[in-house]
């Protein structure tokens, strides 16, 4: 039976507190660990570096193990398995107590990305696995993504905010996000976990380790996807990295960060509604590419900007926002769709395992990323 409204918001609402989670790690946690811990900079960055890398290290590992036990309740068990670890981590990077410093930093950085990671990968293979049909695919991730986009809004809006209610330090940002993520990630993966079902395993057979990687290395739609998935998230990955950077100092409007972000989130949002009627009319993988060409050229156009430009950038945050909700509802359909190739062709459901391979691929796309961008723009 497919799913209903109803079924899929409650699957959908744990991406709320999952998505809180990002902005602040990425952003905030390295100023605010140097600039009000004393924590000096090269250890908070040496102490995230060791996180990401194990980060992707288990990814696989957790993926492969998360299709293989837990029974009949596999996905539930593997997503309720993470949240402790989830909300334990997080509250103690986010509310740090006195004297924490790298090490604090570390370690409880690893318990975090275990947490994440098998949560993460659960909740997607979850979704994933929630209907056979091509098309209602798309309504699951349509969902779960533009709820996660209002997540990372709200927590882009947070340091707008709370400024305006006495609270001006980065500490009490971090602080704000981690009660809303240990109020709401145990109550929305609750209600998820009582009201949506759990999927059936289509398993028929179990492989070793030599018959998953051939079948893996046969899977040609995969194959494909997963490289397209890759440079997709690489070119993503650079104008992530360069924003603040190009929005302070060559558009000269140090301070608008948020604002042109929350356009483009919000551009995200009312166009999934767009995205998927047209994935209706034609085919997912089609629209995808279109919407990937469409962010290209907006992109492409913000190198001529001039100082001052904030209207035409805001014309771009526009239209790469309005991209970006293809980006985010049709990948993770496209990729329910090659995991059924593999079912079919080797016996074995092992949607936990290939939405491991995504997440490193989309990792280490970032990561490249950011080894690109930022000795380029040293040297320029």
């Amino acid at each position: 039976m497919l799913p209903n409204p109803a079924r899929l918001l409650a699957y959908a609402l744990p991406a709320v507190p999952l998505a809180a989670l990002s902005l602040p790690l990425t952003v905030i946690v390295p100023s605010a660990y140097a600039k009000e811990l004393g924590v000096p900079i090269a250890a908070v960055g040496l102490a995230l570096l060791v996180v990401r890398l194990f980060d992707a290290l288990i990814d696989p590992v957790v993926g492969y193990w998360a299709d293989r036990t837990g029974g009949a309740m596999r996905r539930k068990i593997w997503f309720a398995a993470g949240i402790p670890l989830i909300l334990a981590g997080a509250w103690m990077i986010l509310v740090p107590p006195a004297g924490a410093g790298a090490w604090h930093l570390a370690i409880w950085g690893l318990v975090l990305s275990i947490g994440t990671t098998a949560t993460g990968l659960a909740y997607a293979a979850w979704g994933a696995e929630l209907t056979p049909d091509y098309a209602e695919r798309n309504r699951v991730t349509a969902f779960r993504e533009t709820v996660t986009v209002v997540g990372t809004v709200l927590v882009t809006a947070t340091p707008a905010l709370l400024p305006a209610l006495g609270f001006t330090r980065q500490m009490d940002v971090l602080w704000a996000i981690a009660i809303a993520i240990a109020l709401l990630l145990p109550l929305f993966g609750l209600l998820a976990i009582l009201t949506v079902p759990e999927p059936e395993d289509r398993s028929v057979a179990r492989l070793d380790w030599r018959e998953g990687f051939h079948h893996l290395l046969a899977n040609q739609p995969f194959l494909r996807l997963i490289a397209a998935f890759f440079l997709n998230g690489l070119a993503n990955g650079l104008p992530a990295s360069l924003f603040l950077f190009f929005v302070a100092e060559r558009l000269g409007a140090a301070g608008q960060e948020p604002l042109f972000l929350l356009i483009y989130f919000f551009c995200a949002v009312l166009s999934v509604p767009f995205w998927l009627k047209l994935a209706g009319r034609s085919s997912k993988h089609r629209v995808w590419a279109w919407a990937m060409l469409m962010a290209s050229v907006a992109f492409g156009a913000a190198a001529a900007l001039p100082a001052g430009a904030l209207l035409a950038y805001g014309s771009i945050c526009v239209l790469t926002g309005f991209a970006l909700g293809a980006d985010l509802m049709l990948p993770p359909s496209i990729q329910a769709d090659v995991v059924d190739v593999d079912t079919a062709a080797s016996g074995e459901q092992r949607s936990g395992f290939y939405f491991a391979l995504w997440a490193l691929a989309q990792k280490a796309a970032l990561a490249i990323a950011v080894g690109i961008a930022f000795p380029l723009l040293a040297l320029a």
